[in-house]
């Protein structure tokens, strides 16, 4: 995720904390909305309550009891930042990219990403807590970091995912570079010993050649692809990243694409059989031009026998806005994710 910097200042401005463990407080001063302005959004619910986080400073954060009507919470996730992440992340101070969250073992764990724009010198921190209320935080370290003219990807963009046969977490990761990259994790929510990440989407061919039409990036080539999310569904896991460009405002081109596969390792072929190693991806959602000009960096998850997807969508009638969207998903006969 090649993200201009946005500062999703979005109630007031965040204090600094003392406190040696990060917190956040449920606020009187909250800002409420139904149309909440948000980046890179996860979502978890524990007890009556939803939380989306997403990026901003120290992680944005709001709740809702409906899906409907948000509080954002003045309060990031993080009023610390842990020391090691400028020691890992020159010029990083405390702006976190596209977090995610899961509930495994009786724990909360959320992965962020540390970066700067344009280089794949980043990181993938990790905090844990018992309760997404308690607000609690404690640091878990560094997950992987990627260093520019040492790694062919960038450690941005996390995403959980569970083997439920085996029970076994893994993460996977990236954008752009050498495309998204995958690994199995341990107990402790590391990479487990021994493992190495593999490539398992690009947005193109390995050997595609760009022309003047689809010029390379500046940065990093013509592998536009990032904000990877792992869904699982009647025997598949759902592989939805999302191809160009974000954060242009009304001149973003995001759009969002999937393939499936039996195994987390793959490989995730798309609706005509493509390898998404290969350039495959099936489109999902792209802007329709009326209300959306471009979509992505998703996320999907089952509540109450639902399946719903949501996404940041950059809103036409509000110059161009990073908003909430949320959609309900249904599923073709042959077993292919569609939007509501």
């Amino acid at each position: 995720m090649q993200k201009i910097l946005f500062l999703l200042m979005l109630a007031a401005t965040y204090q600094t904390a003392v406190a040696q463990e990060p917190r956040f407080h449920h606020r009187r001063d909250a800002y409420t909305t139904e149309t909440p302005p948000v980046h890179d959004p996860v979502m978890a619910r524990e007890g009556d309550t939803y939380y989306v986080f997403s990026t901003g400073m120290g992680i944005q954060q709001m709740t809702s009891t409906d899906r409907k009507t948000w509080t954002l919470l003045p309060q990031p996730v993080m009023t610390v930042m842990p020391g090691w992440t400028a020691d890992s992340v020159p010029g990083f101070r405390s702006h976190v990219w596209a977090p995610d969250v899961i509930r495994w073992h009786n724990r909360w764990w959320m992965a962020y990403s540390c970066s700067t724009f344009g280089k794949n010198t980043s990181a993938i921190g990790l905090i844990s807590s018992r309760s997404l209320a308690g607000g609690i935080w404690k640091d878990e370290g560094c997950m992987v970091a990627s260093k520019a003219k040492r790694d062919n990807w960038n450690a941005i963009d996390p995403n959980f995912v569970i083997d439920e046969e085996t029970d076994t977490p893994w993460l996977v990761w990236g954008s752009f570079w050498d495309g998204i990259q995958l690994v199995r994790l341990d107990s402790t929510m590391h990479i487990a010993p021994g493992e190495k990440p593999r490539t398992i989407a690009r947005r193109y061919d390995p050997n595609y050649k760009p022309s003047e039409e689809n010029p390379t990036s500046k940065y990093a080539g013509t592998n536009a692809i990032e904000a990877p999310f792992i869904f699982r569904h009647d025997g598949y896991y759902y592989l939805f990243v999302s191809w160009d460009y974000c954060c242009r405002g009304a001149k973003s081109n995001y759009r969002v694409a999937v393939g499936r596969s039996q195994k987390i390792e793959g490989p995730y072929l798309d609706r005509d059989g493509k390898d998404m190693t290969q350039g495959g991806g099936t489109l999902f959602l792209e802007g329709d031009k009326k209300e959306w000009e471009a979509a992505g960096h998703c996320a999907a998850y089952r509540f109450d026998d639902e399946d719903i997807f949501i996404c940041h969508g950059y809103n036409i009638t509000r110059n161009g806005m990073a908003l909430l969207i949320q959609r309900t998903i249904s599923w073709t006969p042959d077993g292919w994710p569609e939007l509501k």
